[in-house]
């Protein structure tokens, strides 16, 4: 399980932990099940981030370095996947043919606009937010989309995967592992309001989930990155309409 944790720092973040360790290509397969062990990392300098900037700068101006500094950790991985989905999706007809889009490097008018709200309505959430359920979110919503392997078969595969990687379903020991990661944070810093919002990325992945089996039959890694993201933005809205009730 070291090797895993090992792959799925140096996958999913642009720290030059290559530098420090090395892991077997087979352990790549399996960085998906600890997803959430990474969340603590993109959270902790986000919210470290947020925190320190604050304290010398305009609020809204710290929410955007803050933003500005998990892009930089992850290479934007999961905002490239994001606007992926929503151009392969949105513009692609067929199966084919959404692979096909999700696949181009070029980014598309579905993208774009997709990318542009996203980020708009995870800044206002961060400005009307107390900067601690950043801590929760992450994780929380990179376990849930982790599940993702539970319900869907890969829609490609691995010479045709971008990464040239298929990802394994979780056993039940990596699960439990892998849910302390996810839901510690919930149970430690929740309220009955933030548990109220966990509803949202559930009903969010449910969706997501129902989406792509009818249109894909399966998942990518592109699917991946926006089912975390758009899990994290259901559940902000989700806390931001908890507290208005």
């Amino acid at each position: 399980m070291l090797n895993e944790i090992k792959a799925a720092l140096i996958f999913f973040t642009r720290l030059p932990f290559w530098r420090l360790f090395n892991a077997p290509n087979d352990s790549f397969k399996q960085v998906i099940n600890h997803w959430a062990i990474i969340g603590w990392l993109t959270a902790g300098t986000t919210v470290a981030t947020l925190w320190l900037t604050s304290l010398v700068l305009p609020y809204p101006i710290a929410v955007l370095l803050a933003i500005c500094s998990r892009l930089m950790l992850t290479g934007a991985l999961h905002e490239d996947g994001l606007a992926d989905f929503f151009d392969g999706f949105g513009g692609g007809s067929s199966r084919e043919r959404i692979l096909t889009i999700m696949k181009d490097s070029h980014i598309g008018t579905y993208g774009v606009l997709g990318l542009i709200l996203y980020f708009l309505i995870y800044y206002q959430s961060l400005t009307h937010l107390p900067y601690v359920v950043i801590l929760i979110a992450d994780p929380l919503c990179k376990f849930i989309a982790s599940q993702i392997t539970l319900f869907l078969p890969y829609a490609r595969n691995e010479e045709t995967s971008k990464t040239q990687v298929v990802y394994r379903t979780m056993s039940v020991r990596t699960f439990a592992f892998s849910a302390v990661f996810g839901l510690l944070p919930l149970a430690l810093l929740g309220t009955p309001r933030v548990w109220l919002a966990v509803v949202f990325p559930l009903a969010t992945f449910a969706l997501l989930v129902r989406i792509m089996r009818c249109k894909l039959g399966g998942y990518t890694g592109d699917c991946c990155g926006a089912l975390f993201l758009l899990c994290e933005l259901s559940f902000f809205v989700g806390l931001l309409i908890s507290l208005q009730i």
